[in-house]
């Protein structure tokens, strides 16, 4: 089977662009700790390196790592990377993440195509074990609900569990065996339908990070503890629903660097379970021309309107117009 970006083109997924948008955004506020272009951008390039591009030419990052671990893919991957900055290093996030040297402040990406697990749990916990203060660490994953399996899976299914076929205690059972003791204690089959993959999985996170955190500052006095405070829970959906969840660790003694940020200024900042959904309708060029010209609107009760556009999708590009993608395609005659 080919790799996932061979199947999906990356560079034009809107809602994943607008994320990567304001993800970008936020990292622009990170001066209080140092410049952000000394930060360190660690992520997974693929062949497009579209995150990659975004924050070398808008932060001006030059310290670029990207983990690869398609090897087969070398000759591929050495040919698509846009800028010499770029380190490519072929091998699992697994493998190289515990070889990184972590002195230095960075931002990590770790964005995932798979359904969280414990391999990308142990990547978590790297980071968090070992990033400086005022690193920012940014995990997706793949939150889409398990489909009802094929028919010859389901007849089995009594044979193998002792139960007969159910959707929800067969999916209770795949979330125990990506994520072990992980889950929390309680999830039920009816818990991992629609958005409660996303809302599950967020929590796991959440916890392990928290969990991990704590494990570090055993060892530290009061003043280099280290605290994480969340700052981001994007879903979206181009394709399969997808949950992003991330935040910054600094040291208790920059407490005031972390609030000279800024953070909260910024509308999809998110600190607890509730997201921030990220919705891009299908609009025209010339519809989303004629939306910017009345945005940002003049008084909340304005009425933002397009012939033949319903409203809802008005109002969910309203939400994200500043980080809205441009995608032309340039006819030749």
């Amino acid at each position: 089977m080919p790799e996932s970006y061979r199947i999906v083109n990356y560079a034009l997924r809107p809602a994943k662009a607008i994320e990567r948008r304001m993800l970008c955004a936020a990292f622009e506020r990170l001066y209080p700790f140092q410049s952000v272009k000394d930060y360190r951008y660690l992520g997974f390039g693929s062949i497009y390196f579209s995150d990659f591009q975004l924050m070398h030419r808008a932060l001006g990052i030059t310290d670029m790592v990207s983990i690869e671990k398609d090897v087969s893919a070398k000759p591929c991957l050495r040919f698509n990377r846009p800028f010499r900055c770029i380190r490519l290093k072929f091998a699992t996030s697994s493998e190289i993440l515990p070889t990184m040297r972590w002195s230095r402040r960075s931002i990590v990406w770790l964005d995932y195509d798979d359904k969280l697990n414990t391999e990308i749990l142990g990547d978590i916990a790297t980071v968090c074990l070992r990033a400086a203060s005022g690193s920012v660490l940014v995990v997706t994953v793949n939150a889409h609900p398990d489909a009802e399996p094929p028919k010859d899976e389901r007849d089995s299914y009594p044979e193998q569990t002792g139960q007969p076929f159910e959707l929800g205690d067969y999916r209770l059972r795949l979330a125990k065996g990506l994520l072990g003791e992980k889950l929390p204690a309680g999830t039920t089959g009816a818990d991992l339908r629609g958005q409660g993959v996303a809302r599950v999985f967020r929590d796991v996170i959440h916890n392990v990070i928290e969990e991990q955190v704590s494990l570090r500052n055993i060892a530290l006095p009061e003043g280099e503890r280290v605290q994480y405070r969340q700052l981001f829970h994007f879903r979206y959906k181009d394709g399969a629903q997808m949950v992003t969840v991330g935040g910054i660790f600094h040291r208790a003694s920059e407490e005031a660097n972390f609030l000279a940020c800024g953070f909260s200024a910024l509308p999809f900042i998110r600190n607890g379970g509730d997201p921030c959904t990220i919705k891009a309708p299908c609009l025209t060029p010339k519809e989303i021309r004629h939306l910017n010209a009345q945005l940002p609107k003049k008084r909340p009760a304005f009425k933002l309107r397009v012939p033949g556009v319903p409203d809802t999708d008005v109002q969910h590009y309203a939400e994200v117009y500043r980080y809205f993608p441009t995608f032309s395609e340039v006819f030749f005659s």
